[in-house]
C-alpha cells in the first residue's frame, strides 16, 4: 500500500477545511482585516461583472437633409405629334414636301382633285339665289296682302295664304344656304394644312396618290420644346411637384434644364409607376425624339438620418427599426420608416435627432440591457 497518495489526500481535505471553515482564522494569521477581505471581494466581483458585459459596437448618427433630387431614367419625346389625315376622297393634285422638312402652321401639306365639287358649290349657290328671290317675292305679296287686308280691300283667308307662303320660302333660303355651306365644307377639304410649326416625319402624299377619308397624307412633329419623359417609384412621385427644376443627360452627352410640366395621377398597370414629363427649350432642334436621358429633378426637401443597411433590425411583433443605447448604455428599440435607398445605406425617419445605432451586436441584445459600448472608429 502507497502511503504518499494518502498522505496528498488527507493534506488537501485538510487545506480545504481551513480555507472554508476556518476561514476568518486564517487571514487574522495573514494579518487581513475581514472587512477588507470582504470590499475585495466586491471589488472583483464588480470587475468580472464589467468584463461579463455583452460589447456592441454604437455609430451616432445625427438627421439631415435628404439629397433633393430625384433621378430618373427616361427619354426624350415630341411634345407635338400628329398624323394629319384626308377627310375626304379624291387623287392628291400637290407635290410631296420632302421628309424632314420645316412646316409652319397652315401650310399647304396636301391638295386633292376637286372634281365635280366646284360644280356642285356652283349649283347650290344658284339654288340660294333663286330661294332668296322667291323669298323676296313672298315677301311682297304678304305685305301687300296686309295691307289691302287692313283698308277691306282684300279677304282674311288670303292674308293666311300670303304667310304660310312666305314661311315657305323662308325655310327654302334656309335649306340653299345649309347646301352651299355643305359644297363650301367640302371643298375646304380638299386642301389639307398644317396643324402647327413643326417637321414633317413622313414625307406627304404623292401626286396622284389616291386618298380616301382617313387616309394618311402626312405625319409632323413638334420639337420645340421637347419633352423629357421618365416614370418614378411610388416612393419617389410624393416628392415632386409641378414646376420643379429639373436637368437631364443625354446619350449624345449634352445636357439640358427645363421645368417638370406633368405629372401622372394614375399609375402604369405593369410596373406601377407614375409618367413624369419635363419641358425643355429645344429652338435649333438639336434633341431628337427618342433619345435616351438620365433626368435629375428636383424635390421637396425632407429630413431623416443615413443609416447602414446591416443596422436594420425587425422586432418581435414584425416592426422594421434599429435598436439604439442610451446615456446609461442600455439598449432600447425604435421602429423607423424607410424614405429611400441611397449607395451607402437607407435613409430612415422615426429616430431622435441625434442618436447613438448599434451597428454590430444588434441582433444579439434585447430591450433594456446593459451593454459595453465601443464607438466605430474606436475598435
Amino acid at each position: 500500500m502507497r502511503i504518499v497518495p494518502i498522505f496528498t489526500a488527507l493534506l488537501v481535505l485538510v487545506s480545504l477545511y481551513m480555507l472554508v471553515m476556518e476561514r476568518d482564522l486564517l487571514l487574522n494569521a495573514a494579518g487581513v482585516e475581514p472587512a477588507q477581505a470582504q470590499s475585495d471581494d466586491t471589488a472583483a466581483s464588480a470587475s468580472t461583472n464589467e468584463r461579463g458585459l455583452f460589447g456592441v459596437v454604437v455609430q451616432q448618427i445625427t438627421e439631415r437633409d435628404l439629397e433633393s433630387a430625384v433621378v430618373l431614367r427616361g427619354r426624350t419625346a415630341a411634345s407635338r405629334s400628329v398624323e394629319v389625315r384626308s377627310e375626304t376622297t379624291g387623287p392628291v393634285v400637290s407635290a410631296p414636301r420632302p421628309r424632314g422638312a420645316m412646316i409652319r402652321a397652315g401650310e399647304l401639306l396636301c391638295a386633292i382633285d376637286p372634281g365635280t365639287r366646284a360644280a356642285s358649290l356652283a349649283e347650290a349657290e344658284a339654288r340660294l339665289s333663286e330661294a332668296r328671290a322667291r323669298l323676296d317675292e313672298a315677301q311682297t305679296n304678304f305685305d301687300t296682302t296686309m295691307r289691302l287686308t287692313e283698308e277691306g280691300y282684300s279677304a282674311q283667308n288670303r292674308v293666311a295664304t300670303a304667310e304660310a307662303t312666305l314661311q315657305s320660302a323662308r325655310s327654302g333660303v334656309e335649306a340653299a344656304q345649309a347646301g352651299v355651306a355643305a359644297a363650301q365644307a367640302e371643298m375646304a377639304r380638299l386642301t389639307i394644312l398644317a396643324p402647327f410649326d413643326g417637321v414633317l416625319e413622313a414625307s406627304s402624299a404623292e401626286t396622284g396618290s389616291l386618298l380616301t377619308a382617313g387616309g394618311l397624307c402626312a405625319t409632323v412633329i413638334q420639337l420645340d420644346p421637347i419633352l423629357l419623359v421618365g416614370y418614378a417609384a411610388e416612393t419617389q412621385i410624393d416628392r415632386l411637384a409641378v414646376g420643379a427644376m429639373a436637368g437631364a443627360r443625354l446619350s449624345s452627352g449634352a445636357e439640358v434644364t427645363g421645368r417638370v410640366s406633368f405629372l401622372s395621377r394614375a399609375s402604369d398597370v405593369t410596373t406601377r409607376t407614375f409618367r413624369v414629363e419635363v419641358t425643355v427649350p429645344n429652338p435649333d432642334l438639336a434633341i431628337r425624339d427618342g433619345m435616351s436621358a438620365d433626368i435629375m429633378v428636383a424635390a421637396t426637401a425632407s429630413r431623416g438620418h443615413l443609416v447602414p443597411g446591416s443596422a436594420l433590425t425587425i422586432a418581435d411583433d414584425g416592426t422594421l427599426g434599429m435598436r439604439l443605447v442610451d446615456e446609461t448604455n442600455h439598449t432600447y428599440f425604435v421602429p423607423v420608416t424607410v424614405l429611400r435607398d441611397a449607395p451607402q445605406g437607407f435613409w430612415v425617419s422615426g429616430l431622435p435627432e441625434v442618436a447613438d445605432v448599434i451597428v454590430t451586436g444588434h441582433e444579439y441584445v434585447t430591450d433594456g440591457i446593459e451593454v459595453r459600448v465601443t464607438r466605430r472608429g474606436e475598435e
